[in-house]
């Protein structure tokens, strides 16, 4: 890989050759991907965009594959960027964007990811890839390696919801439900994966995840024309997502095609924010209980803590913390103004900014991209939760009546 120098420790700086099944350092810190900026300047021009497929991989010399890597099948990437202007002011905020990734093909920004560690996968020669998860990762490595002709192993937390789970079986991953914690299903991962040499997808381990995850970045600047904008709000579990985010910024900036850089809005669940914790007290993270609905995003010990947190204080982000009914009152409103359907955690960067706006954090000339990460399909029971069981009523127009007058819904009849 020409445009890549090595890969670096971010606690030691220990410097290591960026070979396929790269895992930790010796350290036990996490590597960052180092690229050749100035080769990359003098290979990569953004007319050059103007023919490519409109994927993840339209930004390939940005990122770590050899020229000739055969590229997973899925189309991932190159979700939409919802202008939302209804939502925008309703917040107080002057332009305002959804960036929906729950539209990737397994329904989350994990995807990304994924299509990454399948790529790397086959650089290595493995055939079998593994990796634990809340859901979201789990099915979208069973989905991009089952298109990729892969086996997978899966390890998941028997919280999980039954529509991840229900991915997962149909990718035909061989699933463990772990009875325990996320980092109880971590550390069974970990474990098997040691024993059986599987290829590692755990986000904490394989320091090309982040890799795929920053190209929502640069499809954000890319849709908005290299325009930049104030903020970008984005939930916040193990850090590998808000850490990818800002890698993809920075690799913009370094190669010149933006002029400065956005801050990032690190939005965590009030019962799980070990990540925003550590930036507000300036202080070492220590774990923390998994208190929340928002599954994706429940970590009570983050695998990706130091690059998170240097993202979050590198652009002088903001750290905001919400309730499991903020969460559900965000998901509601994105349904009802913008008609995106995001997940607990899909929808958590929007609830923090939300807060934010309200509490008079974000100026009201600021223009923001808030990131849905998820699908709602992946959580219908929250989803029904935040909006509600429908009006169930027999074949009868005065039962109907009735049904509307108790929910005080006074029907228009059509004009013109």
């Amino acid at each position: 890989m020409r445009h890549v120098i090595c890969a670096r420790c971010v606690k030691c700086g220990r410097a290591y050759d960026a070979v396929p099944d790269l895992t930790n350092c010796a350290c036990g810190g996490i590597l960052d991907i180092i690229y050749d900026y100035d080769y990359i300047k003098s290979v990569l021009h953004k007319e050059d965009l103007a023919d490519r497929p409109y994927d993840m991989w339209r930004y390939r010399e940005l990122l770590p594959v050899e020229p000739d890597t055969l590229l997973p099948p899925l189309r991932v990437g190159w979700s939409p960027l919802y202008e939302a202007e209804r939502l925008a002011k309703q917040l107080g905020v002057r332009k305002l964007w959804i960036k929906d990734d729950g539209l990737n093909p397994t329904a989350s920004l994990k995807d990304r990811a994924s299509a990454m560690a399948v790529a790397k996968a086959t650089e290595a020669g493995a055939e079998v890839i593994a990796c634990s998860s809340t859901g979201n990762a789990a099915s979208s490595l069973a989905g991009n390696a089952a298109a990729a002709g892969l086996r997978t192993y899966i390890f998941v937390p028997s919280r999980a919801p039954k529509g991840k789970l229900a991915q997962l079986m149909s990718f035909g991953a061989t699933v463990i439900s772990v009875q325990g914690s996320y980092e109880d299903t971590f550390e069974l991962s970990r474990q098997a994966i040691a024993r059986w040499g599987w290829y590692n997808r755990n986000a904490a381990i394989n320091p090309y995840l982040s890799e795929g995850k920053k190209t929502v970045g640069l499809e954000i600047l890319e849709q908005l024309h290299w325009e930049v904008p104030d903020y970008i709000a984005i939930s916040v579990g193990d850090g590998c997502t808000i850490a990818g985010l800002w890698k993809g910024l920075k690799d913009l900036y370094a190669i010149g095609w933006i002029d400065r850089l956005p801050r990032l809005i690190a939005v965590q669940a009030a019962g799980c924010c070990p990540i925003n914790r550590a930036v507000e007290e300036n202080a070492p993270w220590r774990p923390m209980e998994e208190n929340t609905l928002a599954d994706s995003i429940a970590v009570g010990v983050p695998r990706n803590p130091d690059k998170a947190i240097a993202a979050i204080r590198g652009s002088r982000g903001l750290t905001v913390e919400v309730t499991d009914e903020e969460i559900l009152t965000a998901q509601k409103l994105l349904g009802t103004s913008c008609g995106v359907f995001g997940e607990p955690a899909g929808v958590t960067g929007t609830a923090g900014l939300k807060k934010l706006c309200q509490q008079g954090r974000i100026p009201a000339e600021a223009t923001v991209v808030s990131v849905v990460t998820g699908n709602g399909l992946k959580d219908v029971a929250n989803a029904i939760r935040a909006s509600g069981e429908p009006i169930s009523v027999p074949a009868d127009l005065g039962q109907l009546l009735e049904a509307f007058a108790q929910r005080g819904i006074a029907p228009e009849a059509q004009s013109g």
